[in-house]
């Protein structure tokens, strides 16, 4: 992202003009523009115009428009930006008070004004704007005759190329024609790499798949950088990494990215950095639940006492509409960081970021334990997933099978149960409601 003009204070109103220069700028747009806001964009509108005789002529037109913000959708295959919003400006084509929709682009400026700048808006432009933020991490997940390629940055996980090819199967005397298929397969997925990976940026590029078909495309890659000379793939050999998928569809990167030995050997990337914090705060959740808790209002009380060591809050939240809610997120990043305390904002883009959202999008690890933090009151666990639904063995966050599935609305869809209107069956059910969440992660461990 490229920063063309700034002229706004932290914590005040003001105004700045960007150039998403990368796909992964659209995101950080993306995260930037919120309802209420203005912005201001070059568009292409069709104008019909009226000629003495009464015949309309209808022309395209490049105008610049200012709209303030209604919706803002973002489409994370295509890493396209529609903004919604209402004209705030004259134009001599468009009538002030209109509706119309901004389709942002790369390389074309826009303009965004805030009534206020926050610590959290402010920290993503410095953050779009650094040149060192780019992808590190370049993954191609395979299984016969389908392979799919992705870049993973700091923010998001990006998806390069599909590759498909149609493998002919293994028969007696016919094997020639299956290897021809798999080196045309092979051949496609380096022309991939070579067209889509910057070994310039890339740490690490991890090849996976079922059974052992990286192993043959890894050999099968080398053996033709050496017969055509591709100093490419020969002097980065030592990035690549082979490793287990239970197939080559783009979902698979979830497990690969949790793999110990992934973690370790991209141990400076941000991503694994968010997988370890998290599966730190999963392993404490399970063994020593005094010093890890989620949800906004025992996260709050918990940095009353500067207890925060680690938040962990994905940058959905900070979308959320109601400015309200919203200032309430930022102060309590604000208040964490002046305590001391670290910060870890996690890209709901990410593997890591989906899994935090399973548990309300923030959470904590504590300096110290504090084990009588957990809040009683039937909001907290009206709004907050119930432990008890989940398996936490081994980090990952699963639905258990062996407990029910308790809705937020306290409703019961067994048609067996129609008498919850009764005193009896609300008086049982405000129990559980009630029941700490301190008891809920103990069963949660039992299991």
């Amino acid at each position: 992202m490229r920063l063309i003009k700034k002229n706004i204070d932290r914590g005040s109103s003001g105004e700045l003009k960007l150039e998403p220069e990368e796909q992964e700028d659209m995101w950080h747009a993306y995260n930037l523009i919120a309802v209420g806001d203005s912005l201001r964009a070059s568009t292409v509108r069709k104008v019909v115009q009226t000629t003495d005789t009464g015949s309309s002529t209808t022309t395209k037109k490049r105008m610049t428009l200012t709209i303030e913000v209604v919706s803002v959708d973002y489409d994370s295959v295509a890493c396209a930006l529609r903004v919604k919003g209402r004209t705030i400006e004259e134009n001599e084509f468009v009538k002030k008070g209109s509706y119309h929709t901004l389709d942002l682009e790369l390389h074309n400026a826009f303009t965004l004004q805030k009534h206020e700048w926050d610590s959290i808006a402010l920290d993503r432009v410095d953050m779009a704007c650094n040149p060192a933020h780019q992808a590190d991490v370049a993954a191609i997940v395979m299984h016969e005759g389908l392979a799919n390629l992705c870049l993973i940055t700091e923010h998001l996980t990006i998806h390069r190329q599909k590759i498909e090819h149609t493998i002919p199967r293994k028969r007696k005397g016919l094997c020639a024609q299956h290897d021809r298929g798999m080196e045309k397969f092979f051949d496609s997925i380096i022309s991939a790499i070579l067209k889509h990976i910057n070994f310039q940026i890339v740490k690490a590029v991890i090849i996976a798949s079922p059974g052992f078909i990286k192993d043959q495309f890894y050999q099968y890659m080398l053996n033709k950088a050496t017969r055509d000379d591709e100093r490419h793939l020969l002097d980065n050999r030592n990035k690549f990494i082979l490793l287990h998928s239970s197939n080559g569809f783009k979902h698979a990167l979830t497990e690969i990215l949790q793999d110990p030995l992934v973690l370790n050997r991209l141990s400076d990337t941000k991503a694994a950095e968010e997988m370890k914090l998290l599966d730190q705060f999963m392993h404490l959740l399970n063994d020593e639940p005094d010093k890890a808790y989620y949800g906004l209002e025992v996260v709050e009380k918990a940095n009353q006492s500067q207890a925060i060591e680690y938040l962990l809050i994905t940058d959905e939240l900070f979308r959320n509409i109601d400015f309200t809610k919203r200032r309430r997120y930022v102060q309590l990043v604000d208040s964490i960081k002046e305590s001391g305390g670290i910060v870890r904002l996690f890209s709901s883009m990410h593997a890591s970021g989906e899994r935090l959202g399973q548990l309300t999008g923030i959470a904590a690890i504590l300096r110290f334990p504090m084990p009588d933090l957990d809040l009683n009151d039937e909001h907290h666990h009206h709004h907050e997933i119930h432990d008890e639904q989940y398996d936490f063995n081994n980090g990952n966050l699963q639905p258990n099978p062996n407990r029910p599935n308790h809705n937020f609305d306290n409703t019961n869809d067994d048609d067996d149960n129609d008498d919850n209107d009764d005193d009896d069956d609300d008086d049982e059910q405000s129990t559980n409601n009630d029941r700490t969440l301190k008891e809920t992660r103990a069963e949660a461990s039992a299991w």
